[in-house]
């Protein structure tokens, strides 16, 4: 499948929905999977989707990924290595002629002090900078859909969800969104968009009792917020590798005290569309909250 669009972590949040939206324009995309076996997520889209090996741990596997890729959608795994598996993917695209580069990075990466993740996010940025390739970096905001990976069961279970942000609004986005934006880079002219850093938010900045309320409302049953403090979120974490807990803390006390009280225009100014609210996600989403 020569002259397609390379996606990496395709079966992820955010990816996944990026395969959609270019395989739903009838483009060519190359889904980068860490196993095959874990590619049958990916069916419903063929032909135009075409799973391929990606594995960090294997370079011959990620330099093949990329061979006869003219444009890639480039997002790292959460995880302690993230910054070298950036420069990973971004040395391979150099090595492969790649023409354009978008990579899924952070609200907040060139933030100061700003949190140990957005450093992270900003470290790549920067070698991706500086790679000499043509590039377009997004930023989003928190996704609506963690509400369905990290609070699922316990609003399916028991009606509620546990947050440690107190009253703090949060500019969460649809990753549908973050798709759309992404699909619409990746079929513009490479010059269109060059350089460019979008920061990328939902319509309104909400509380989780707003979220609550429209979960309520979507779902036709009471679903409530449940304030955490920190110490027991500490707690609770106690068994998560200490980066990964140091940098849910950060987060959840840079939301807690407003530091996502904003919101940007940027989804309708590339889609020309405006962004899914809060409301709209619940009720797209509702079978999957059900109790």
């Amino acid at each position: 499948m020569l002259n397609s669009i390379l996606v990496t972590g395709a079966t992820g949040t955010v990816s996944s929905e990026v395969v959609k939206a270019l395989a739903g324009r009838g483009l060519a995309v190359r889904a980068g999977v860490r196993s095959i076996d874990k590619a049958a997520p990916l069916q419903a889209f063929r032909p135009n989707v075409q799973p391929v090996e990606l594995d960090y741990t294997r370079p011959e596997t990620v330099h093949a990924a990329f061979a006869g890729v003219n444009r890639a959608f480039l997002l790292t795994p959460f995880t302690e290595d993230q910054v070298a598996i950036g420069k990973q993917l971004v040395a391979a695209a150099q090595q492969a002629g790649v023409q354009q580069v978008v990579l899924l990075s952070g609200a907040g990466a060139d933030a100061q002090p700003g949190t140990q993740i957005n450093h992270w996010h900003r470290e790549v940025e920067v070698h991706l900078e500086q790679s000499g390739l043509s590039y377009t970096v997004l930023r989003p905001s928190g996704f609506m859909q963690n509400f369905l990976t990290y609070n699922g069961v316990s609003i399916r279970q028991e009606n509620k969800f546990y947050l440690a942000i107190g009253d703090g609004k949060v500019n969460y986005i649809d990753v549908r969104d973050i798709a759309a934006v992404a699909a619409t880079v990746l079929t513009a002219p490479v010059a269109s968009h060059c350089g460019q850093i979008y920061t990328l938010t939902g319509p309104a900045a909400v509380s989780s009792e707003e979220v609550a309320a429209a979960l309520s409302e979507a779902t036709g049953r009471p679903i409530s917020y449940v304030a955490v403090p920190e110490e027991a979120a500490v707690e609770a974490m106690a068994q998560a590798p200490d980066w990964l807990r140091n940098g849910l803390l950060e987060l959840y006390r840079l939301y807690k005290a407003g530091g996502a009280n904003w919101v940007t225009s940027t989804v309708e100014d590339v889609t020309q569309r405006p962004p899914h609210s809060i409301e709209q996600f619940a009720r797209d989403y509702r079978s999957q909250f059900a109790s």
